[in-house]
């Protein structure tokens, strides 16, 4: 094996680990962690920049983002409501 293939090899056991991980295991493994991905897109016509994005994706799980999100929907729902009736009921 040539040198430069063992040291990719080797990279991805640091990553992945020295067992074989299945896909779910790597799916796994990039939601508990995240994983940021991040790319620029530039549209143009003979040689102008018409448009430019920068685009910036957040993969992790939903209980990282927001880890004290344990309340129940409808309830969290109802008390926006309350809020908002109240809002509502001044003006």
């Amino acid at each position: 094996m040539p040198p430069r293939a063992r040291d990719r090899r080797q990279d991805a056991e640091l990553v992945l680990g020295a067992e074989d991980a299945s896909l779910l295991d790597i799916v796994d493994n990039v939601l508990s962690k995240g994983v940021v991905l991040t790319g620029d897109v530039t549209i143009g016509l003979a040689q102008v920049e018409l448009i430019y994005l920068q685009l910036s994706v957040l993969l992790c799980a939903a209980d990282r983002v927001l880890p004290h999100e344990d309340a129940d929907f409808y309830q969290r729902h109802r008390a926006r409501h309350k809020i908002r009736a109240r809002r509502r009921a001044r003006r």
